[in-house]
């Protein structure tokens, strides 16, 4: 194969697609296949919502599709070789429920004629692999509707699930969820089979995505708290100590943990980075000592930041970058994760992570960097000092709250966060999460009246603390989100940060900033839909924008 097309994420080609290759390092062949795999989870979620009319649930397609749709996020699936297992492995889903949708359709009275079910059902998958690849083309995302405005929204949803697919998955395995969330899966893949959609059928299907994934992330900040506790503010040290290192990058606090009790006595050391940084608020996994700090920065520093060093890198999900060939064989993939060659943790057995890490020793000199880190800023913290808050409003200590975050990637523009957050007045409080926080999360910003002015909420999907935040000041204040004194400023770069937008406009917030540019996706059509009634701003300049919001 020599083409693709693919615009998912913010660092699309030219603005407009990867047609060659992409950007992240995914080959045509591997777009393909991901173009595969969303377009079987169509076919199930069509049989699947259908089959739930009729009274009857599948669990396995539950889990299948979420862990499918994840698969095919930014940053997380480069193998092949595993993607083809899905596809097969969806076939065969598919097989199965298509014969009992079958069967309860007719026991119903109801006939099923094969010529009236939608193409994603009737999709079979080539026998070799070699076929298999090719036919991406035929079921790419440009394969829908051939109106750019549909095309726009269907695609928004699309990545909008595609987001939400991961904050179920990590949910689920901390024992969460709700058959409504997945209830939803299925409408919305359903709906996306669709031939002649309306434009308001999908905003309303994309506002209750937003609205479905404020749920999940509920729930997996109940999984999270349950299993580890509240997270409490947290200094944490940057850089490594003398002896074995392991690096933990990704979102997934279970894994952390596991690795955590398989690393006890053996004298290595776990170390977090990029979205991990939040782990050390977590009171369930502080407890751990050799839990022994932070290393690096965001996702897309990784390769200059990792090569040269003597430690394991473990990817637990989304964020793998092509490894060096300096330091290809001192990564490991888990769960979703997968990079061609590169060794694949099974059975959650990190035995051969920990037996690398010690052949390799660590740094024989601690490469702490003398900078700290603070986290652990989730909404039990901040609520805990609701009454200081107020009382620092109220009085003119505190003017503005901004929350600047969300990711960050290798594209110019993102600077702005930095230069925004190094001129916010010292009479602001900044909230951040995600990994756009390390443009910016090592400046000393002092505090107000004992509060803080830079509050590390947690990772992209804590989001719904900053929403819970956010309310709870509403509330206090007697006033709608809108009327507060908050400014949301975003930066994104892939799907989970497309369904967090989604989940902040269902909730009504308007005037968000984003950038550093605009999604390729987006048609000019439904950016006008957006702006004219959320109010929604590309950024400018770190002057321009903090002139405005101050003066408003």
């Amino acid at each position: 194969m020599s083409n693709m097309f693919c615009y998912q994420c913010e660092q699309a080609a030219k603005g407009t697609g990867c047609d060659t290759v992409g950007v992240c390092g995914k080959k045509p062949e591997t777009s393909a296949l991901q173009d595969i795999i969303v377009h079987q989870c169509k076919g199930l979620g069509y049989l699947t919502h259908e089959l739930r009319k009729l009274g009857k649930k599948d669990e396995s397609i539950d889990r299948f599709v979420v862990d499918a749709l994840f698969t095919t996020v930014t940053n997380v699936s480069f193998d092949d070789a595993r993607l083809v297992a899905v596809i097969r492995k969806g076939e065969e889903l598919k097989k199965s429920i298509l014969d009992t949708y079958t069967k309860a359709a007719t026991e119903a009275g109801q006939g099923v004629e094969p010529s009236h079910l939608p193409a994603p059902v009737g999709f079979v998958p080539a026998a070799t692999d070699e076929e298999l690849a090719s036919q991406g083309a035929d079921v790419g995302i440009l394969k829908t509707s051939a109106n750019e405005d549909i095309r726009s929204l269907q695609h928004l949803l699309t990545f909008g699930i595609k987001g939400m697919a991961a904050y179920a998955h990590h949910a689920y395995r901390l024992g969460k969820s709700d058959d409504t969330v997945y209830a939803f899966f299925h409408e919305s893949l359903a709906a996306l089979t669709k031939s002649d959609p309306s434009v308001d059928e999908l905003v309303g299907l994309n506002m209750k995505c937003g609205e479905l994934n404020i749920r999940t992330m509920e729930l997996l900040d109940q999984g999270h708290t349950e299993h580890y506790g509240n997270p409490e503010p947290a200094t944490v040290q940057v850089g490594l100590r003398k002896g074995p290192a392991i690096v933990v990058t990704g979102h997934d606090m279970l894994d952390l943990e596991e690795l955590l009790k398989q690393t006890e006595g053996t004298g290595v050391k776990v170390y977090t980075h990029g979205e991990m940084l939040p782990a050390h608020g977590y009171p369930g996994l502080r407890k751990y000592e050799h839990l022994a700090g932070h290393f690096g920065s965001a996702w897309q520093n990784q390769q200059k930041e990792f090569d040269g060093v003597p430690a394991v890198y473990l990817f637990t999900t989304n964020c793998i970058q092509r490894p060096r060939p300096s330091y290809a064989d001192q990564v490991f993939t888990t769960g979703l994760v997968s990079w061609p060659e590169v060794t694949h943790v099974k059975n959650g057995d990190f035995g051969p992570v920990i037996k690398k890490a010690q052949e390799l020793g660590g740094p024989s000199e601690d490469q702490l960097t003398g900078k700290q880190m603070t986290t652990g800023f989730a909404h039990n913290a901040v609520l805990g000092v609701a009454d200081k808050v107020v009382d620092a409003v109220k009085g003119g200590a505190i003017k503005h709250f901004f929350l600047v975050g969300g990711c960050d990637g290798a594209k110019p523009g993102r600077n702005y966060y930095t230069e925004f957050v190094e001129k916010a007045p010292e009479d602001t409080v900044v909230m951040t999460l995600a990994c756009g926080k390390f443009r910016f999360n090592d400046m000393e910003l002092g505090t107000i009246g004992g509060i803080p002015r830079l509050l590390d909420v947690g990772q992209c999907n804590d989001a719904y603390s900053a929403v819970r935040i956010a309310q709870a000041l509403a509330g206090a204040f007697e006033c709608s989100v809108n009327e507060l004194p908050l400014s949301l400023v975003l930066s994104w770069y892939e799907q989970k940060a497309v369904v967090i937008l989604l989940s902040l406009l269902s909730l009504g917030i308007k005037g968000i900033r984003i950038g550093p540019s605009l999604p390729a996706f987006i048609s000019p059509n439904i950016l006008n839909f957006l702006v004219e009634n959320f109010d929604i701003k590309p950024i400018s300049t770190a002057d321009e924008d903090l002139q405005a919001i101050m003066a408003a």
